[in-house]
């Protein structure tokens, strides 16, 4: 039996404590593709879209990326911020590449696409970083 002396608010702290730590163990889901097309060896087309996973993301974890986060801002935003060092990170995780060549009258023409389709992300928010896990 419980007495009623006042034992409700150490109960209350323990509550607290287990709420706050279960939010700061779980990362934030985003699911981020990308593509790039050249036509001629020119750029023609470029897009990254970011959203946040409507389900859990399962999968072992590959390779982290470290971005500098500023919190007045949103993800997406932080990440166009420093879109040319997180494009780089997403060519190492490899790309599907799709390349096409048409000759007419002596004249060639050329598209590559470049592809990394859907993946989910993993998004560990600290103090001013943001811990960037893709999920395999």
């Amino acid at each position: 039996m419980r007495s009623r002396d006042g034992n409700s608010s150490l109960s209350l702290f323990i509550c607290g404590v287990i709420l706050f730590n279960s939010f700061s163990l779980y990362a934030d889901e985003y699911l981020i593709s990308y593509r790039y097309v050249l036509q001629d060896a020119r750029l023609y087309n470029e897009s990254l879209s970011i959203s946040r996973a409507m389900k859990k993301c399962e999968g072992e974890k590959l390779k982290s990326f470290t971005l500098d986060y500023d919190k007045t801002k949103g993800f997406k935003e932080n990440i166009l911020k420093k879109s040319e060092d997180f494009l780089m990170y997403l060519h190492k995780l490899g790309l599907h590449v799709e390349h096409r060549e048409h000759v007419r009258n002596f004249t060639t023409s050329s598209q590559t696409i470049l592809t990394l389709k859907t993946m989910c992300f993993k998004v560990d928010f600290n103090d001013n970083l943001a811990i960037i896990t893709p999920l395999k």
